[in-house]
């Protein structure tokens, strides 16, 4: 999810501070410095990397509209956790997000510090009564958050990056002005000489230096168990595929797929989304992990998030909500093609694709879900599809995607539009319970 309000054209455009160590922004809050435009997101992911709790909010792949923004952050002040266990979570988050206070510079990239950080599928368990996942081995928590004082941004479109910090947790004007200028020069420091420089947790965040996520995840004596194969759950093997199992056998998954017809047929649900786990050993770091990853398949919405003993790496194309200035949008993706290295198959898959009734089918029914979810947190009869089964080009593959919008009533936060859309669509099939 991004909470965003659109910046103004870019305030620095090519070829501008291109010094190491620009000088700082007018004393305004937040205080902010121009970085050396040569700097790339993925080189500074990699210097922040050791530092507890990174989050890289990486638009590895540029895209015609979306993309356009790239965000590292680390070492945040406040880091929280909740498990699926039934708690109000979401309401929990909302009364710590209540007291937060901060300003912000409206020609800047959007996200500026604050809340960010995982909200996993089980917190569907927080607000419906479904069942849960009799097994849970790796214990990863259903929300894990954490507020960030300080946030490196990148806006691709101009060439340009920003080291900007907020100096939580003061609240003293000036004591914040103190803590903000003080963590600036770390990560200034950081960026310029490397990671012995600074040490996570310095001046009140409460966290110590982080082991760093580049150790091997799944590798002895470095602070992480490893889990054997009885602690996992059922695993079968993946024809022609060694080393990788799946939580599904060939045999399983195709009476799982028939439990779905025959649900369908019942009228029980027009579409569900059947997914499988894959497992394999992890053979790098996490972070060398994530760096393949965005090279080989890079996403508008790719991201990597440290949690400590686990960390994610995404490559999606799919952003699930943006509140913009009270503007909501959510843009479900449904019907795919790979794409080919020769131009005129390309345009007979993605003529294939427009042309198939399944997949505008599919992509239709949550279309509807979403504009049923909208419409309990936007105004009335704003909710409107300005866009339905769009063909979107891929590094690998091609998509259908709509576009649902929404204006947030006033009494409404974008966490609140979050939770009553929870999980996505495109992720649950429909209906959602």
């Amino acid at each position: 999810m991004t909470i965003d309000k659109r910046p103004s054209p870019c305030p620095l455009t090519k070829g501008e501070g291109s010094t190491s160590r620009p000088p700082a922004m007018a004393e305004e809050m937040p205080l902010v410095e121009r970085l050396d435009p040569a700097l790339e997101a993925v080189e500074v992911f990699r210097l922040l990397s050791d530092l507890p709790h990174v989050v890289f909010f990486d638009s590895a792949l540029r895209h015609p509209h979306l993309g356009r923004y790239s965000f590292v952050a680390a070492d945040p002040v406040e880091w929280f956790t909740f498990s699926a266990d039934g708690s109000n979570a979401f309401g929990r988050l909302a009364d710590r997000i209540g007291e937060l206070r901060q300003a912000r510079r409206a020609e800047l990239p959007p996200f500026q510090g604050g809340w960010a950080g995982l909200f996993g599928y089980e917190l569907a368990g927080s607000l419906e009564r479904v069942p849960r996942a009799s097994i849970d081995e790796f214990a990863i928590p259903a929300l894990a958050v954490g507020l960030y004082d300080i946030v490196v941004a990148f806006d691709h479109d101009c060439g340009a990056a920003w080291l900007i910090s907020q100096g939580f947790p003061e609240w003293d004007e000036s004591s914040r002005r103190e803590r903000a200028a003080e963590r600036l020069l770390q990560f200034r420091r950081r960026l310029t000489t490397g990671p012995r420089t600074l040490r996570g947790g310095d001046r009140g965040s409460g966290l110590q230096a982080a082991k760093a996520p580049s150790a091997c995840p799944l590798s002895e004596g470095e602070g992480v168990k490893r889990l054997s194969m009885d602690e996992l759950a059922p695993q079968f093997g993946v024809d022609g595929r060694a080393g990788i199992s799946s939580n599904f056998s060939a045999d399983g998954y195709h009476r799982a797929v028939q439990r779905v017809i025959d649900y369908i047929y019942s009228g029980d649900v027009f579409q569900v989304n059947l997914s499988q786990r894959l497992l394999h050993a992890a053979d790098s770091s996490s972070v060398d992990l994530y760096c393949r990853l965005r090279e080989r398949n890079p996403a508008p919405f790719a991201g990597y998030l440290d949690g400590g003993e686990w960390q994610i790496a995404s490559a999606s194309p799919e952003r699930f909500i943006r509140v913009d200035n009270g503007h909501v949008e959510t843009r479900p993706i449904k019907g795919t093609r790979g794409r080919s290295p020769h131009p005129v198959a390309d345009l007979f898959a993605g003529d294939d694709l427009r042309a198939s009734e399944k997949d505008w089918a599919e992509n239709v029914m949550i279309v509807d879900l979403l504009r049923n979810d909208l419409s309990r947190t936007c105004q009335p009869d704003s909710v409107r599809v300005s866009q339905l089964c769009g063909l979107e080009m891929y590094e690998y593959v091609q998509h259908l995607v709509s576009v649902v919008e929404g204006r947030l009533r006033p009494e409404c936060t974008p966490l609140d539009v979050l939770q009553t859309s929870f999980p996505g669509g495109s992720v649950t099939g429909a209906p959602k319970i």
